[in-house]
């Protein structure tokens, strides 16, 4: 028994590591492709099923899907009427590997092996390492299935372990252990495809496997679950959605199996032949998810509307939030995407932006109005922006150790000057309004043509400042020509207003303290223009040929 134990364990462990390998290989070739059709898709809910499912078939894991999902609603890429199609088709997308296993290819796997091993060590590009971990995790996949197949195959040798399959005849069992075998591997894919194993060597019954698949179904909402449970209201939702989704077809299913599940068995025995229970098990699963597709689809509305039943927004009278706090990083959660991480982090990035523009407009009103009503809020706003800096910065590093898509590999060491660039400006915010509370405690005014200078270069700045950012989060390099001459037009605007300035202060039209705030402003509003355009110059550093040539317009 010892020893068809640990061929058995050990088949199972090389097939969860094929189908890690596997899945994450195909994830990191296809991961940042969703990024860029993920919101042409989902604007039709049907093309939107086609489309999970098909992505889920391509990287095989629901749960992978799923999650991606859960990064995007929580990031405000995607809406949660719009994930509704694609929970629905990754649920269709993940019975593709139980067909795959229920296939005779176990013979040819150590030649997929080996194809997979050549690629893995001759192969430079980074395509081709990509493609060579998904071959060899397909490998290796089937080599863990015909290990297991041998083993399972002596089984009815240990009457003590037939004894323990004999409690899966009943139903609510057979549901019961799929649920918690699925949860414990993460994957309804593993699960049914080891069924489709425990099928073929007749431990398990046709009918019983109905209830496992019920059962595996429940527990793959496992990692979306685990993935949402720091993210927003609508990220929550969004898992509660493919719960809800696995949950209500449970029953319905369920419920059809309890008054006819001879007859459902019989018409699926019928798409696979009456001997074939590998195919039985793979096709029951398949009609399962594509029934429950076509009978909830025309609700996915009343879906969106239960969850927000089920998961309410903020009360009226709830505490005020401080803000201090990740709204798009999800830093807690077990389940780290690779393919979602830098999305997460301009979103956050875009927060903290949004905040140092506030402050910025704020102070300056300030400034120009002498009224200090908002230092409560701006200083707020600035301990925010303190605490985005440093769990962003804490953040990049902790992805950093992690493969990423090569794209969002290169951005990683440009997002963290954009991070400083900003803190920066934040601070430059908190020194005008230094220089607001200075200026109301004097009796000496702006020239006019001071006034209207400094309103000149805040203009120019503030808009160089939309712009860049702008720039930094469509990731298109077609306004650096003009940002180049605005953060050139605000060089020599400080060079020439503190000339003005010199003059006005020498013929006695303007008083010394109120001029060296003027002065002090100059040089803060030409600073931002800089980390601005520092910010714009980010995306550059994702090209090295686009570094480059960077540098040699710096230089110039």
């Amino acid at each position: 028994m010892l020893v068809m134990l640990t061929e058995l364990l050990s088949g199972l462990a090389l097939f969860l590591f094929g189908m890690k390998f596997m899945s994450e290989g195909l994830q990191k070739a296809a991961g940042d492709k969703m990024r860029v059709i993920l919101d042409r898709v989902t604007k039709n809910r049907f093309i939107a099923v086609i489309f999970g499912a098909i992505f889920t078939a391509i990287i095989q894991s629901s749960g992978a899907t799923t999650v991606m999902e859960v990064s995007f609603v929580n990031a405000g890429l995607l809406t949660l009427e719009q994930s509704v199609g694609i929970t629905f088709g990754a649920n269709i997308g993940t019975t593709i590997t139980a067909q795959l296993v229920s296939l005779k290819l176990t013979a040819i796997a150590p030649y997929i092996i080996f194809a997979g091993a050549c690629l893995m060590m001759f192969g430079n590009k980074p395509i081709t390492r990509k493609i060579s971990e998904v071959i060899f995790g397909f490998g290796a996949l089937f080599l863990g299935i015909n290990s297991m197949t041998g083993a399972l195959s002596r089984i009815p040798e240990y009457p003590v372990i037939m004894h323990w399959f004999s409690y899966l005849k009943n139903p609510f069992i057979a549901l019961l252990v799929g649920l918690l075998f699925t949860v414990a591997v993460q994957s309804s894919s593993v699960t049914v495809s080891v069924l489709v194993l425990l099928a073929d060597s007749h431990l398990v019954g046709l009918g019983s496997c109905l209830y496992f698949i019920l059962g595996a179904n429940i527990g793959s909402c496992t990692p979306a679950v685990m993935a949402a449970m720091n993210a927003n209201k609508n990220a929550k939702r969004t898992a509660m959605v493919h719960f809800l989704f696995n949950a209500l077809g449970m029953i319905i299913i369920g419920t059809i199996l309890f008054f006819a599940r001879n007859q459902i068995v019989d018409a699926i025995s019928v798409l696979g032949g009456a001997d074939n229970a590998k195919r039985f098990v793979a096709n029951a699963d398949t009609a399962f998810k594509v029934f429950q597709t076509i009978i909830f689809l025309p609700f996915a509305s009343q879906f969106v509307k239960l969850t927000k039943l089920l998961i309410p927004g903020n009360k009226e009278g709830e505490e005020e939030d401080n803000g201090l706090h990740l709204e798009y990083i999800r830093k807690a959660s077990s389940k780290f995407v690779p393919s979602t991480a830098v999305v997460e982090i301009i979103q956050e990035i875009e927060r903290m932006a949004g905040l140092a523009r506030e402050n910025l407009v704020a102070s300056m009103e300030a400034l120009a109005d002498k009224n200090l009503d908002k230092v409560k809020e701006i200083n707020a706003r600035e301990k925010i922006i303190d605490y985005l800096s440093s769990e962003i910065t804490d953040y990049l590093v902790e992805v950093n150790r992690y493969e990423l898509p090569l794209a969002d590999s290169r951005r990683i060491g440009a997002l963290f000057h954009v991070v400083i660039d900003l803190e920066r400006i934040g601070d430059h915010a908190i020194n005008i309004l230094e220089n607001a509370e200075k200026r109301s405690q004097l009796n000496e005014k702006f020239t006019g043509a001071g006034k209207e200078e400094l309103t000149t270069m805040y203009t120019e700045v503030l808009q160089l400042f939309d712009k860049s950012m702008e720039m930094f989060v469509t990731n298109k390099k077609d306004n650096i020509d003009e940002i180049i001459d605005m953060e050139n037009d605000v060089d020599q605007m400080q060079i020439d207003y503190q000339n003005q300035q010199v003059k006005r202060l020498s013929k006695g039209v303007c008083g010394v303290e109120i001029g060296l705030i003027f002065t002090d402003m100059v040089i803060g509003l030409e600073r931002i223009a800089d980390h601005s355009t520092n910010i714009a110059y980010s995306i550059f550093h994702e090209n090295p040929e686009d570094a480059e040539e960077q540098q040699k317009v710096l230089a110039e």
